[in-house]
């Protein structure tokens, strides 16, 4: 056994010979100075040995272990000294490489976008709560208990008066219950519906709302405003359209249709949302007197805006977080 220990370490010797970088140094210490390595077992491979000969076993034992562990840190020491030089001569002049740094979504770019385009038609920023009471997301809004949109079928209802708000038009009640008209304000978000899922649906996807209340505005001042924002969105060429439509909150109410066109240069008309002059009950419900202001609303998919913007073809493309799509934007 005594020949083993020295065969030990011979071949311990003759392995660091051919060490050339510190992956292939673990290796060699995991082998043999680790402690399972085989220079290690060989101390508890002693005991073994009998009275006469444990002495002489134990020195071979410790003069292997020291002639290898001496020679694994010199080699050890050379290559990081090799390794510092190689790291002083690197060339600075040499152009560096580029990190890969993150951006913003493409729905937070379209947001952001919007929010600028609104503040400099005057317009102020409102957030509410994404958790709603039946009062601000229905109640308050005009729709009363028949109404389908109330149905626990097409909303997320938490318990049996809360649920996670299905539109931003919920923010509308919140700052008409705590400010007087004037008020000019938009206010982007997250809302929650169980649609079906298919290339311009999804169950949660984001909104921004706009109302204006004040004396004497009128369909005129909306539709104004809006041409503005969509030109300002899309370009001076893009065609839009009302159509007309019927919201609880909104009398008379309209759809905003776009014209999109295709990759293959076909042309059809796409929701963006809804509009109108908000109905005198919305009003009564948030202490307004209806018979001295009057006001407009409108709400757009967020989603769709971009989609029409950037002609992208699937809403679900902005939620998968697939690299290869988010890289583009």
């Amino acid at each position: 056994m005594l020949e083993q220990f020295e065969k030990i370490g011979k071949e311990a010797l003759a392995a660091l010979k051919n060490i050339e970088d510190s992956a292939a140094m673990e290796e060699f210490r995991i082998k043999y100075l680790a402690r399972k390595g085989q220079v290690t077992e060989m101390l508890s491979q002693i005991g073994k040995f009998s009275t006469e000969e444990k002495p002489k076993a134990g020195q071979l034992a410790n003069k292997v272990k020291k002639e290898v562990t001496a020679a694994f840190e010199q080699l050890k020491a050379t290559l990081a000294k090799k390794q510092n030089k190689t790291a002083d001569s690197i060339d600075v002049t040499i152009p560096g490489i580029i990190p890969n740094v993150g951006k913003s979504h493409i729905i937070t770019q379209t947001t952001n976008e919007l929010l600028e385009i609104f503040g400099r038609m005057g317009f102020d920023f409102a957030y509410g709560p994404e958790v709603e009471d039946e009062w601000h997301n229905f109640i308050a809004l005009n729709i009363n208990e028949e109404h389908p949109a109330r149905d626990p079928l097409d909303n997320f209802y938490i318990d049996d008066t809360t649920l996670l708000r299905s539109q931003t038009s919920t923010i509308q009640i919140r700052v008409m219950e705590n400010n007087k008209p004037p008020i000019r304000v938009v206010a982007p978000g997250r809302v929650y519906r169980p649609d079906t899922v298919d290339a311009t649906h999804m169950y949660v996807f984001h909104q921004l709302e706009a109302l204006v209340v004040d004396e004497n505005v009128s369909m005129v001042d909306m539709k104004t405003a809006i041409n503005q924002f969509i030109h300002a969105f899309f370009g001076a060429d893009t065609k839009w359209r009302f159509r007309p439509s019927f919201f609880p909150f909104t009398e008379p109410s309209a759809e905003i249709d776009l014209l999109w066109i295709d990759k293959n240069g076909k042309e059809s008309w796409i929701e963006m949302g809804g509009c109108g002059m908000v109905d005198p009950n919305v009003f009564d419900a948030v202490g307004i007197d209806n018979e001295k202001y009057t006001g407009w609303a409108f709400g757009f998919g967020i989603e769709r805006l971009a989609m029409r913007k950037y002609g992208i073809t699937d809403i679900r493309l902005l939620f998968e977080n697939d690299l290869r799509f988010l890289k583009q934007a």
